[in-house]
Protein backbone atom coordinates (compact mmCIF):
# COMPACT_ATOMS: atom_id res chain seq x y z
CA UNK A 1 0.00 0.00 0.00
CA UNK A 2 1.26 3.27 -0.80
CA UNK A 3 1.72 5.51 2.21
CA UNK A 4 1.00 9.32 2.75
CA UNK A 5 4.52 9.94 2.89
CA UNK A 6 5.51 7.89 0.01
CA UNK A 7 2.55 9.40 -2.01
CA UNK A 8 4.03 13.39 -0.83
CA UNK A 9 7.45 12.18 -2.05
CA UNK A 10 5.49 11.44 -5.43
CA UNK A 11 4.14 14.77 -5.74
CA UNK A 12 7.29 16.77 -5.63
CA UNK A 13 8.95 14.24 -8.31
CA UNK A 14 5.74 15.08 -10.30
CA UNK A 15 6.73 19.07 -9.36
CA UNK A 16 10.76 18.66 -10.16
CA UNK A 17 9.44 16.92 -13.86
CA UNK A 18 7.00 19.90 -14.19
CA UNK A 19 9.03 22.57 -13.33
CA UNK A 20 11.58 21.98 -16.78
CA UNK A 21 8.41 22.56 -18.62
CA UNK A 22 7.15 25.91 -20.87
CA UNK A 23 4.24 27.25 -18.28
CA UNK A 24 1.01 27.30 -19.25
CA UNK A 25 0.08 30.36 -16.74
CA UNK A 26 -3.46 30.85 -18.11
CA UNK A 27 -5.49 29.88 -15.42
CA UNK A 28 -8.29 27.41 -17.92
CA UNK A 29 -11.93 27.68 -17.69
CA UNK A 30 -13.47 24.43 -16.59
CA UNK A 31 -16.84 22.74 -17.41
CA UNK A 32 -18.45 19.35 -15.43
CA UNK A 33 -20.93 17.72 -17.64
CA UNK A 34 -22.26 16.06 -14.51
CA UNK A 35 -24.94 12.96 -16.29
CA UNK A 36 -27.61 10.92 -14.70
CA UNK A 37 -27.83 7.29 -14.58
CA UNK A 38 -24.98 6.44 -17.09
CA UNK A 39 -23.91 3.24 -16.93
CA UNK A 40 -20.24 2.39 -17.71
CA UNK A 41 -21.64 0.48 -21.20
CA UNK A 42 -23.67 3.40 -22.35
CA UNK A 43 -21.11 5.03 -24.36
CA UNK A 44 -19.90 3.58 -27.40
CA UNK A 45 -16.21 4.77 -26.40
CA UNK A 46 -16.39 2.07 -23.61
CA UNK A 47 -18.58 -0.40 -25.10
CA UNK A 48 -18.39 -1.09 -29.06
CA UNK A 49 -21.31 -3.24 -28.86
CA UNK A 50 -23.68 -0.64 -27.88
CA UNK A 51 -26.73 -0.87 -29.56
CA UNK A 52 -26.18 3.26 -30.93
CA UNK A 53 -23.09 5.33 -31.24
CA UNK A 54 -22.34 8.37 -29.31
CA UNK A 55 -19.63 10.23 -31.69
CA UNK A 56 -19.59 13.60 -30.29
CA UNK A 57 -18.55 11.99 -26.80
CA UNK A 58 -16.34 9.48 -28.21
CA UNK A 59 -14.41 12.13 -29.86
CA UNK A 60 -13.83 13.78 -26.52
CA UNK A 61 -12.47 11.18 -24.96
CA UNK A 62 -9.98 10.30 -28.18
CA UNK A 63 -8.90 14.40 -27.54
CA UNK A 64 -8.27 13.98 -24.15
CA UNK A 65 -8.00 10.52 -21.61
CA UNK A 66 -10.63 8.36 -20.97
CA UNK A 67 -10.58 6.37 -17.56
CA UNK A 68 -12.07 2.57 -17.51
CA UNK A 69 -11.61 2.08 -13.88
CA UNK A 70 -13.56 5.15 -12.53
CA UNK A 71 -16.49 5.18 -10.13
CA UNK A 72 -19.12 7.23 -8.38
CA UNK A 73 -19.35 7.56 -4.95
CA UNK A 74 -22.56 6.11 -4.43
CA UNK A 75 -24.65 4.01 -6.14
CA UNK A 76 -27.56 6.88 -6.31
CA UNK A 77 -27.78 10.04 -7.04
CA UNK A 78 -27.88 12.57 -3.62
CA UNK A 79 -24.76 10.71 -2.24
CA UNK A 80 -22.97 11.13 -5.37
CA UNK A 81 -23.57 14.57 -5.84
CA UNK A 82 -22.45 15.67 -2.57
CA UNK A 83 -19.13 13.71 -3.36
CA UNK A 84 -18.69 15.72 -6.37
CA UNK A 85 -19.60 19.19 -4.71
CA UNK A 86 -17.30 18.11 -1.51
CA UNK A 87 -14.83 15.65 -2.37
CA UNK A 88 -16.24 13.40 0.22
CA UNK A 89 -18.27 10.02 0.75
CA UNK A 90 -21.86 10.65 2.02
CA UNK A 91 -20.76 9.25 5.32
CA UNK A 92 -18.80 12.76 6.34
CA UNK A 93 -21.94 14.05 6.07
CA UNK A 94 -24.83 11.90 7.61
CA UNK A 95 -22.54 9.34 9.74
CA UNK A 96 -23.83 6.78 7.32
CA UNK A 97 -25.18 6.77 3.82
CA UNK A 98 -28.10 9.21 2.54
CA UNK A 99 -30.94 9.04 0.49
CA UNK A 100 -32.45 10.63 -2.78
CA UNK A 101 -34.56 13.43 -2.12
CA UNK A 102 -37.76 14.09 -2.93
CA UNK A 103 -40.73 17.01 -2.59
CA UNK A 104 -39.28 20.08 -0.38
CA UNK A 105 -36.56 16.99 0.76
CA UNK A 106 -34.08 18.87 3.02
CA UNK A 107 -31.68 20.48 4.39
CA UNK A 108 -28.73 20.58 2.14
CA UNK A 109 -26.26 17.22 3.12
CA UNK A 110 -23.64 20.37 1.90
CA UNK A 111 -23.52 21.65 6.09
CA UNK A 112 -22.38 24.92 7.05
CA UNK A 113 -18.46 25.45 7.17
CA UNK A 114 -17.67 22.68 4.35
CA UNK A 115 -15.82 23.67 1.68
CA UNK A 116 -17.61 23.49 -1.71
CA UNK A 117 -15.94 22.74 -5.16
CA UNK A 118 -17.51 26.29 -5.81
CA UNK A 119 -15.91 28.06 -3.04
CA UNK A 120 -12.71 26.41 -3.65
CA UNK A 121 -12.59 28.12 -7.37
CA UNK A 122 -14.12 31.20 -6.50
CA UNK A 123 -11.18 31.83 -3.76
CA UNK A 124 -8.90 31.46 -6.91
CA UNK A 125 -10.23 34.30 -8.92
CA UNK A 126 -13.65 32.24 -10.99
CA UNK A 127 -16.68 32.73 -11.82
CA UNK A 128 -19.29 30.18 -10.62
CA UNK A 129 -22.53 28.61 -12.44
CA UNK A 130 -24.45 25.38 -11.83
CA UNK A 131 -27.03 24.67 -13.93
CA UNK A 132 -29.74 21.58 -13.83
CA UNK A 133 -30.42 18.96 -11.40
CA UNK A 134 -29.20 19.73 -7.99
CA UNK A 135 -30.85 16.95 -5.82
CA UNK A 136 -28.35 17.53 -2.49
CA UNK A 137 -31.11 18.37 -0.42
CA UNK A 138 -32.54 21.79 0.39
CA UNK A 139 -34.55 23.66 2.91
CA UNK A 140 -38.35 25.23 2.68
CA UNK A 141 -40.48 26.35 5.18
CA UNK A 142 -44.10 26.12 5.48
CA UNK A 143 -46.25 29.21 6.95
CA UNK A 144 -45.51 28.69 10.24
CA UNK A 145 -41.64 29.23 9.44
CA UNK A 146 -41.45 24.97 10.69
CA UNK A 147 -38.94 23.19 8.17
CA UNK A 148 -40.63 20.78 5.93
CA UNK A 149 -39.87 17.29 5.25
CA UNK A 150 -40.46 15.40 1.69
CA UNK A 151 -43.31 13.83 0.06
CA UNK A 152 -46.65 15.35 -2.18
CA UNK A 153 -48.40 16.59 1.05
CA UNK A 154 -45.53 18.79 2.22
CA UNK A 155 -44.89 20.15 -1.07
CA UNK A 156 -48.47 22.09 -0.86
CA UNK A 157 -47.28 23.96 2.28
CA UNK A 158 -44.12 25.23 0.96
CA UNK A 159 -44.25 29.52 1.89
CA UNK A 160 -42.32 30.45 -1.00
CA UNK A 161 -42.05 33.89 0.75
CA UNK A 162 -40.64 32.48 3.87
CA UNK A 163 -38.47 30.05 1.95
CA UNK A 164 -36.44 31.83 -0.59
CA UNK A 165 -33.95 33.29 -1.17
CA UNK A 166 -32.99 29.96 -0.04
CA UNK A 167 -30.71 29.19 2.81
CA UNK A 168 -28.66 25.97 1.37
CA UNK A 169 -29.04 26.31 -2.64
CA UNK A 170 -26.56 26.42 -4.81
CA UNK A 171 -25.68 30.44 -4.30
CA UNK A 172 -25.14 29.81 -0.87
CA UNK A 173 -22.69 27.20 -1.42
CA UNK A 174 -20.45 28.35 -3.85
CA UNK A 175 -21.80 29.58 -6.44
CA UNK A 176 -22.45 32.88 -8.43
CA UNK A 177 -24.86 32.02 -10.56
CA UNK A 178 -27.76 29.58 -10.26
CA UNK A 179 -30.64 27.56 -12.77
CA UNK A 180 -31.83 24.45 -10.90
CA UNK A 181 -34.66 21.44 -9.94
CA UNK A 182 -34.44 20.71 -6.38
CA UNK A 183 -34.78 16.88 -7.53
CA UNK A 184 -34.58 14.63 -10.48
CA UNK A 185 -36.17 17.32 -12.98
CA UNK A 186 -38.40 14.70 -14.33
CA UNK A 187 -39.20 12.13 -12.02
CA UNK A 188 -39.63 13.38 -7.99
CA UNK A 189 -42.00 16.36 -7.75
CA UNK A 190 -41.39 19.43 -6.65
CA UNK A 191 -41.24 20.46 -10.05
CA UNK A 192 -39.87 24.15 -9.86
CA UNK A 193 -36.97 26.07 -11.66
CA UNK A 194 -34.84 27.75 -8.77
CA UNK A 195 -32.73 30.61 -10.33
CA UNK A 196 -30.57 32.07 -8.15
CA UNK A 197 -32.41 30.99 -4.59
CA UNK A 198 -35.62 32.24 -6.29
CA UNK A 199 -38.46 30.70 -7.30
CA UNK A 200 -40.60 33.04 -9.70
CA UNK A 201 -43.23 30.52 -10.60
CA UNK A 202 -44.11 28.29 -7.27
CA UNK A 203 -45.83 25.05 -8.08
CA UNK A 204 -49.48 25.18 -7.91
CA UNK A 205 -50.09 22.87 -9.93
CA UNK A 206 -50.44 18.82 -9.88
CA UNK A 207 -48.93 16.97 -12.92
CA UNK A 208 -50.51 14.68 -15.09
CA UNK A 209 -48.21 12.34 -16.61
CA UNK A 210 -51.25 11.87 -19.62
CA UNK A 211 -49.94 15.16 -20.44
CA UNK A 212 -46.42 13.20 -21.69
CA UNK A 213 -45.64 10.95 -24.29
CA UNK A 214 -45.43 7.51 -23.31
CA UNK A 215 -42.32 6.60 -26.04
CA UNK A 216 -42.73 2.37 -26.03
CA UNK A 217 -43.74 2.43 -22.66
CA UNK A 218 -40.42 4.66 -21.21
CA UNK A 219 -42.15 7.24 -19.38
CA UNK A 220 -42.15 4.69 -16.11
CA UNK A 221 -41.14 6.55 -12.66
CA UNK A 222 -42.37 9.75 -13.77
CA UNK A 223 -44.42 10.75 -10.30
CA UNK A 224 -47.38 13.16 -10.32
CA UNK A 225 -47.05 15.92 -7.93
CA UNK A 226 -47.08 19.80 -7.54
CA UNK A 227 -45.57 21.50 -10.35
CA UNK A 228 -44.87 25.42 -11.65
CA UNK A 229 -47.12 26.08 -14.68
CA UNK A 230 -45.28 26.24 -17.82
CA UNK A 231 -42.58 23.71 -16.28
CA UNK A 232 -41.46 21.75 -19.16
CA UNK A 233 -40.64 18.06 -19.46
CA UNK A 234 -39.28 17.11 -22.63
CA UNK A 235 -36.86 20.22 -22.97
CA UNK A 236 -35.03 19.90 -19.44
CA UNK A 237 -31.67 18.85 -21.09
CA UNK A 238 -31.93 21.51 -23.88
CA UNK A 239 -32.82 24.08 -21.41
CA UNK A 240 -30.06 23.56 -18.65
CA UNK A 241 -27.95 23.22 -21.61
CA UNK A 242 -28.99 27.19 -23.26
CA UNK A 243 -28.35 28.45 -19.02
CA UNK A 244 -24.92 27.19 -19.39
CA UNK A 245 -23.95 28.90 -22.38
CA UNK A 246 -25.42 31.70 -21.63
CA UNK A 247 -23.76 31.83 -17.93
CA UNK A 248 -20.34 31.82 -20.56
CA UNK A 249 -21.07 33.97 -23.02
CA UNK A 250 -22.18 36.48 -20.53
CA UNK A 251 -19.26 35.80 -18.61
CA UNK A 252 -16.75 36.24 -21.52
CA UNK A 253 -18.64 39.60 -22.09
CA UNK A 254 -18.61 40.85 -18.53
CA UNK A 255 -15.66 39.65 -17.06
CA UNK A 256 -13.03 38.81 -19.67
CA UNK A 257 -10.32 38.33 -17.46
CA UNK A 258 -11.72 35.79 -15.26
CA UNK A 259 -11.90 32.51 -16.19
CA UNK A 260 -15.28 30.63 -15.39
CA UNK A 261 -16.43 27.14 -13.65
CA UNK A 262 -19.82 25.84 -14.99
CA UNK A 263 -21.94 22.32 -13.61
CA UNK A 264 -23.78 21.26 -16.39
CA UNK A 265 -25.88 18.79 -14.20
CA UNK A 266 -28.32 16.79 -16.68
CA UNK A 267 -31.16 14.60 -16.35
CA UNK A 268 -30.04 12.23 -18.71
CA UNK A 269 -30.35 8.83 -18.78
CA UNK A 270 -32.28 9.31 -15.55
CA UNK A 271 -35.93 7.78 -16.31
CA UNK A 272 -38.52 8.62 -17.85
CA UNK A 273 -36.98 7.96 -20.92
CA UNK A 274 -38.19 11.61 -22.84
CA UNK A 275 -35.98 12.94 -25.38
CA UNK A 276 -36.59 16.29 -26.77
CA UNK A 277 -38.57 16.02 -30.31
CA UNK A 278 -35.63 16.61 -32.73
CA UNK A 279 -33.69 13.53 -31.21
CA UNK A 280 -36.80 11.30 -31.32
CA UNK A 281 -35.73 8.27 -34.06
CA UNK A 282 -32.35 9.12 -34.84
CA UNK A 283 -30.19 6.05 -33.13
CA UNK A 284 -31.43 2.07 -33.37
CA UNK A 285 -31.29 1.71 -30.05
CA UNK A 286 -34.70 3.24 -29.39
CA UNK A 287 -36.20 5.61 -26.76
CA UNK A 288 -33.30 5.35 -24.81
CA UNK A 289 -30.87 5.41 -27.39
CA UNK A 290 -32.26 8.39 -28.83
CA UNK A 291 -31.76 10.09 -25.28
CA UNK A 292 -28.64 9.17 -24.68
CA UNK A 293 -27.20 10.39 -28.35
CA UNK A 294 -29.27 13.85 -27.13
CA UNK A 295 -27.02 14.02 -24.58
CA UNK A 296 -23.95 12.99 -26.92
CA UNK A 297 -25.26 16.06 -28.84
CA UNK A 298 -25.36 18.37 -26.29
CA UNK A 299 -21.66 17.93 -25.29
CA UNK A 300 -20.68 18.19 -29.28
CA UNK A 301 -22.35 21.46 -29.37
CA UNK A 302 -20.82 22.83 -25.86
CA UNK A 303 -17.26 21.95 -27.31
CA UNK A 304 -18.02 23.21 -30.70
CA UNK A 305 -19.43 26.51 -29.40
CA UNK A 306 -16.75 26.76 -26.55
CA UNK A 307 -14.15 26.69 -30.00
CA UNK A 308 -16.13 29.19 -31.85
CA UNK A 309 -16.12 31.66 -28.74
CA UNK A 310 -12.35 31.18 -28.56
CA UNK A 311 -11.90 29.73 -25.67
CA UNK A 312 -11.88 25.71 -26.51
CA UNK A 313 -8.51 24.80 -26.31
CA UNK A 314 -8.37 26.25 -22.40
CA UNK A 315 -11.24 25.24 -21.22
CA UNK A 316 -10.91 21.72 -19.12
CA UNK A 317 -14.02 19.60 -19.45
CA UNK A 318 -14.93 16.49 -17.26
CA UNK A 319 -17.62 14.16 -18.23
CA UNK A 320 -18.62 11.78 -15.33
CA UNK A 321 -21.58 10.14 -14.46
CA UNK A 322 -23.66 9.66 -10.80
CA UNK A 323 -24.34 5.62 -10.66
CA UNK A 324 -24.93 3.05 -12.91
CA UNK A 325 -27.31 2.38 -15.40
CA UNK A 326 -31.22 2.19 -13.71
CA UNK A 327 -32.90 -1.15 -13.28
CA UNK A 328 -35.11 -1.49 -15.52
CA UNK A 329 -33.18 0.49 -18.46
CA UNK A 330 -30.51 -1.95 -18.14
CA UNK A 331 -33.18 -5.00 -18.25
CA UNK A 332 -35.13 -3.38 -21.71
CA UNK A 333 -31.62 -2.13 -23.55
CA UNK A 334 -30.40 -6.06 -22.49
CA UNK A 335 -33.68 -7.76 -23.68
CA UNK A 336 -34.69 -5.38 -26.40
CA UNK A 337 -31.53 -3.62 -27.75
CA UNK A 338 -28.98 -6.30 -27.12
CA UNK A 339 -27.31 -3.46 -25.36
CA UNK A 340 -25.35 -3.79 -22.09
CA UNK A 341 -25.55 -0.68 -19.95
CA UNK A 342 -22.97 -1.60 -17.74
CA UNK A 343 -21.00 -3.30 -19.84
CA UNK A 344 -18.60 -6.00 -18.56
CA UNK A 345 -19.66 -5.36 -15.35
CA UNK A 346 -22.40 -6.89 -12.48
CA UNK A 347 -25.23 -5.78 -11.39
CA UNK A 348 -26.06 -2.04 -12.06
CA UNK A 349 -27.93 1.29 -10.12
CA UNK A 350 -28.08 1.23 -6.31
CA UNK A 351 -25.87 -2.26 -6.36
CA UNK A 352 -22.28 -2.62 -4.77
CA UNK A 353 -21.32 -4.90 -7.68
CA UNK A 354 -19.46 -2.57 -10.20
CA UNK A 355 -22.03 -1.52 -12.56
CA UNK A 356 -23.58 0.10 -9.55
CA UNK A 357 -20.64 2.46 -9.80
CA UNK A 358 -17.87 1.74 -12.07
CA UNK A 359 -18.62 4.92 -14.41
CA UNK A 360 -17.62 6.85 -18.01
CA UNK A 361 -14.59 9.84 -17.20
CA UNK A 362 -13.84 11.58 -19.37
CA UNK A 363 -11.52 14.78 -19.52
CA UNK A 364 -10.59 16.97 -22.30
CA UNK A 365 -8.22 19.86 -21.83
CA UNK A 366 -6.41 20.56 -25.37
CA UNK A 367 -3.54 23.14 -24.07
CA UNK A 368 -2.71 20.45 -21.18
CA UNK A 369 -3.70 16.96 -21.43
CA UNK A 370 -2.31 15.04 -24.33
CA UNK A 371 -4.84 13.27 -26.60
CA UNK A 372 -5.71 9.80 -27.18
CA UNK A 373 -4.51 8.98 -23.55
CA UNK A 374 -6.62 5.46 -21.96
CA UNK A 375 -5.74 4.65 -18.51
CA UNK A 376 -6.63 1.97 -15.69
CA UNK A 377 -5.95 4.38 -13.09
CA UNK A 378 -8.93 3.61 -10.01
CA UNK A 379 -10.26 7.09 -9.67
CA UNK A 380 -13.97 7.95 -7.98
CA UNK A 381 -15.35 11.21 -8.56
CA UNK A 382 -14.38 12.87 -5.59
CA UNK A 383 -11.08 12.52 -6.95
CA UNK A 384 -12.45 15.88 -9.32
CA UNK A 385 -12.27 18.49 -6.24
CA UNK A 386 -8.31 17.73 -5.53
CA UNK A 387 -7.76 17.71 -9.05
CA UNK A 388 -9.17 21.17 -9.47
CA UNK A 389 -7.41 22.12 -6.91
CA UNK A 390 -4.11 21.14 -7.90
CA UNK A 391 -4.66 22.52 -11.12
CA UNK A 392 -5.72 26.12 -9.91
CA UNK A 393 -2.75 26.19 -7.14
CA UNK A 394 -5.25 26.02 -4.06
CA UNK A 395 -3.80 23.86 -0.51
CA UNK A 396 -6.33 21.68 0.78
CA UNK A 397 -6.16 21.84 4.20
CA UNK A 398 -6.64 18.31 5.93
CA UNK A 399 -10.29 18.98 7.21
CA UNK A 400 -11.34 19.83 3.17
CA UNK A 401 -12.08 17.38 0.84
CA UNK A 402 -11.58 14.19 2.67
CA UNK A 403 -11.92 11.30 0.24
CA UNK A 404 -10.13 13.50 -2.87
CA UNK A 405 -7.04 12.41 -4.86
CA UNK A 406 -5.05 14.14 -7.36
CA UNK A 407 -5.43 13.06 -10.57
CA UNK A 408 -3.90 15.62 -12.53
CA UNK A 409 -0.50 14.02 -13.11
CA UNK A 410 -2.64 11.11 -14.64
CA UNK A 411 -4.05 13.45 -16.96
CA UNK A 412 -1.17 15.09 -17.85
CA UNK A 413 0.26 12.01 -18.92
CA UNK A 414 3.51 11.65 -16.46
CA UNK A 415 2.26 9.28 -13.84
CA UNK A 416 3.33 5.68 -14.30
CA UNK A 417 0.58 3.64 -15.13
CA UNK A 418 1.96 0.76 -13.16
CA UNK A 419 1.95 3.10 -9.80
CA UNK A 420 -1.31 3.61 -8.73
CA UNK A 421 -2.12 7.27 -7.51
CA UNK A 422 -4.83 5.69 -5.19
CA UNK A 423 -4.26 3.01 -2.55
CA UNK A 424 -7.76 2.21 -2.00
CA UNK A 425 -10.92 3.33 -2.97
CA UNK A 426 -14.16 3.48 -0.91
CA UNK A 427 -17.87 3.91 -2.53
CA UNK A 428 -21.23 3.00 -1.00
CA UNK A 429 -24.09 1.21 -1.94
CA UNK A 430 -28.23 2.24 -1.89
CA UNK A 431 -28.31 1.80 1.98
CA UNK A 432 -25.18 3.25 2.73
CA UNK A 433 -23.14 -0.27 2.82
CA UNK A 434 -19.21 0.17 2.20
CA UNK A 435 -17.09 -1.49 -0.46
CA UNK A 436 -13.48 -1.04 -0.75
CA UNK A 437 -11.40 -1.47 -3.35
CA UNK A 438 -7.14 -2.06 -2.99
CA UNK A 439 -5.46 -2.61 -5.72
CA UNK A 440 -7.40 -5.74 -8.10
CA UNK A 441 -9.08 -6.65 -4.70
CA UNK A 442 -12.53 -5.59 -4.18
CA UNK A 443 -14.34 -5.98 -0.67
CA UNK A 444 -18.25 -5.40 -0.19
CA UNK A 445 -19.00 -5.11 3.71
CA UNK A 446 -22.65 -6.82 2.86
CA UNK A 447 -23.91 -9.60 1.42
CA UNK A 448 -25.98 -9.69 -1.52
CA UNK A 449 -25.87 -6.48 -3.88
CA UNK A 450 -26.27 -3.96 -1.54
CA UNK A 451 -29.18 -2.25 -3.23
CA UNK A 452 -31.40 -4.12 -5.95
CA UNK A 453 -33.47 -7.30 -4.67
CA UNK A 454 -32.89 -10.36 -7.14
CA UNK A 455 -35.69 -12.66 -6.23
CA UNK A 456 -37.96 -9.91 -7.33
CA UNK A 457 -39.41 -9.51 -11.06
CA UNK A 458 -37.43 -9.36 -13.66
CA UNK A 459 -34.22 -9.06 -11.59
CA UNK A 460 -34.63 -12.63 -10.82
CA UNK A 461 -33.10 -13.43 -14.77
CA UNK A 462 -29.96 -12.22 -13.60
CA UNK A 463 -29.76 -13.66 -10.30
CA UNK A 464 -26.13 -15.34 -9.36
CA UNK A 465 -26.84 -17.96 -6.34
CA UNK A 466 -24.57 -17.10 -3.32
CA UNK A 467 -21.01 -19.74 -3.47
CA UNK A 468 -20.57 -18.74 0.25
CA UNK A 469 -23.72 -18.66 2.06
CA UNK A 470 -22.83 -18.38 5.53
CA UNK A 471 -20.52 -15.61 4.59
CA UNK A 472 -21.31 -12.07 6.08
CA UNK A 473 -19.23 -9.93 3.21
CA UNK A 474 -17.97 -10.72 0.06
CA UNK A 475 -14.14 -10.82 -1.29
CA UNK A 476 -12.98 -10.46 -5.11
CA UNK A 477 -10.19 -10.86 -7.21
CA UNK A 478 -11.64 -8.21 -10.19
CA UNK A 479 -8.64 -9.70 -12.52
CA UNK A 480 -9.47 -13.31 -12.16
CA UNK A 481 -13.04 -12.49 -11.74
CA UNK A 482 -14.37 -9.39 -12.93
CA UNK A 483 -17.91 -10.43 -12.65
CA UNK A 484 -17.69 -10.78 -8.93
CA UNK A 485 -19.27 -13.97 -9.25
CA UNK A 486 -16.70 -16.35 -6.93
CA UNK A 487 -17.05 -14.86 -3.37
CA UNK A 488 -13.18 -15.62 -2.01
CA UNK A 489 -14.52 -14.27 1.70
CA UNK A 490 -13.18 -17.24 3.34
CA UNK A 491 -11.03 -18.40 1.07
CA UNK A 492 -8.65 -15.55 1.13
CA UNK A 493 -9.68 -14.58 5.08
CA UNK A 494 -6.44 -12.77 5.60
CA UNK A 495 -6.87 -10.86 2.50
CA UNK A 496 -10.55 -9.89 3.84
CA UNK A 497 -9.85 -9.44 7.75
CA UNK A 498 -6.90 -6.77 6.38
CA UNK A 499 -9.76 -4.94 4.35
CA UNK A 500 -12.18 -5.14 6.96
CA UNK A 501 -9.58 -3.72 9.28
CA UNK A 502 -8.66 -1.07 6.32
CA UNK A 503 -12.21 0.11 5.93
CA UNK A 504 -12.81 0.77 9.67
CA UNK A 505 -9.48 2.73 9.97
CA UNK A 506 -10.47 4.88 6.92
CA UNK A 507 -14.01 5.18 8.36
CA UNK A 508 -13.03 5.92 12.23
CA UNK A 509 -10.38 8.40 10.43
CA UNK A 510 -12.34 10.80 8.97
CA UNK A 511 -10.43 10.76 5.94
CA UNK A 512 -9.30 8.08 2.84
CA UNK A 513 -6.77 10.61 0.87
CA UNK A 514 -3.54 11.97 2.06
CA UNK A 515 -3.30 14.37 4.94
CA UNK A 516 -1.08 16.37 2.88
CA UNK A 517 -1.76 17.28 -0.81
CA UNK A 518 0.85 19.79 -2.69
CA UNK A 519 -0.59 21.22 -5.75
CA UNK A 520 1.01 21.23 -8.94
CA UNK A 521 -0.14 24.55 -9.98
CA UNK A 522 -0.66 25.99 -13.50
CA UNK A 523 2.61 27.66 -13.49
CA UNK A 524 3.83 24.19 -13.35
CA UNK A 525 1.63 22.80 -16.31
CA UNK A 526 2.95 22.65 -19.54
CA UNK A 527 1.40 23.76 -22.78
CA UNK A 528 0.63 21.40 -25.75
CA UNK A 529 1.06 23.60 -28.65
CA UNK A 530 -2.80 24.00 -30.96
CA UNK A 531 -2.43 21.72 -34.13
CA UNK A 532 -2.84 23.80 -37.04
CA UNK A 533 -6.72 23.80 -37.95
Amino acid sequence: MQSHKGFALTTLLVLAVLASYCPAAELPNIVIVYTDDLGFGDLSIYNPKAAYKTPRIDQMAREGIMFTDAHSPSTICSPSRYGLYSGQQIYRSTGRGGGAFEGPGGPSYLKPGTLTIGDMLKSKGYRTGVFGKWHVGLTWYDDNGKRLGGGFKNAKLINYEKSTPLIDGPNKRGFDESFITPNCPNTDPLYVYIENGMVDVPATVVHDRKNLDNLDGWLWDNDEGFMSVGYDFENADKIFYAKTMNFITDHLKKYPKKPFFAVLSTQIAHAPVLPAKEFRGKTTGGPRGDFVYELDVLVGRLIDQLDQLGVGDNTLILFNSDNGAETVHYHRMRQEYKHNASGPWRGMKRDGWEGGHRVPFIARWPKAIPAGQVTKQMTNTTDIFATLASVVGYQLKEKDATDSFDMLPVMLGIQDENKSVRPHLITQSFRGEFQLRQGNWKYLDHMRSGGNDYSKAFKGIYFLPEKEPNATGQLYDLTKDPAETTNLFFKKSEKRKELQQLLEKLKKSGRSAPRVRKPIGIENIKVIKPKTK
